[in-house]
């Protein structure tokens, strides 16, 4: 793609990763992360491969000052932001009962509120110059019952359905990406090894490979990507079984 991109979470994991392939097409980008250190070696190594512009964002998004600094970059109209990458987010257990309520509420507040203001934000500014893209990281968690990360993440591909309906014929496409289990360091910052979170070898994907597909399937448009041919199968199953089997099914990963 060319223009620029503006991409959250990008430190580490499917952000980095999202940055890595949009810089290798000569997309400018824009790295939205709290860690201001690790955003600068990503900017460093992606300047260096690839020789792209990289602007560096530090912010963290629970903060309200910080992410108005994020809302009014995507915002300026001078330095437009042709594709939105809401990628930004963190898990918590899975027993909302014992989870303590003011980290669910910041749960929320990252994967629901944060990702709408940036929309909101982005909307404003790609309407009017009739292009854009926006991604929504979601999950096939959305699709299954997970606890409220399922419920965030069904947020965001219903949300996503409804604004690429309502703002693709303007030339503004929105595409929730829902990966499956995925080898990034989401698990490993709960404190999770690797191949110890109870899901079978097989169920996993890799980062560039979601990314992949997700930037595809943004590219013509879709409203919902799904990466691999083996989550669409377990989405379009979990559709004809008990509600209490698929809630079993979404228990798995995470103690």
């Amino acid at each position: 793609m060319a223009g620029t991109a503006l991409i959250t979470g990008a430190s580490s994991g499917l952000g980095a990763e999202f940055a890595r392939q949009l810089a290798a097409t000569g997309a400018s980008l824009v790295l939205v992360a709290r860690d201001r250190d690790a955003l600068d070696r990503v900017a460093l190594d992606l300047r260096s491969r690839f020789g792209v512009t990289v602007e560096v964002l530090p912010a963290d998004l629970l903060k309200r000052r910080h992410l108005a600094k994020v809302v009014a970059r995507i915002a300026d109209r001078e330095r437009p932001i042709d594709l939105l990458v809401n990628n930004a987010g963190f898990g918590l257990p899975l027993d909302f009962a014992s989870n303590d309520i003011e980290d669910e509420v910041r749960h929320l507040a990252l994967h629901v509120e944060v990702p709408m203001r940036l929309s909101h934000a982005a909307l404003g500014q790609m309407l009017p110059r009739g292009r854009g893209r926006i991604i929504n990281v979601a999950s096939v968690a959305g699709f299954i019952p997970r606890s409220t990360y399922g419920a965030c993440k069904g947020w965001l591909i219903s949300f996503s359905r409804w604004a690429n309906g309502a703002y693709g014929a303007r030339g503004v496409t929105t595409t929730a990406v829902c990966p499956g289990f995925t080898h990034t360091d989401f698990h490993a910052r709960m404190g999770l090894a690797r191949g110890k979170e109870g899901v079978a070898p097989w169920m996993w994907l890799d980062a560039r490979t979601v990314v992949e597909e997700g930037l595809r399937d943004a590219a013509r448009g879709k409203a919902v990507s799904i990466p691999s041919l083996k989550y669409r199968v377990i989405i379009a199953l979990s559709r004809l079984v008990p509600p209490s089997v698929s809630a079993a099914v979404g228990a798995r990963g995470r103690r």
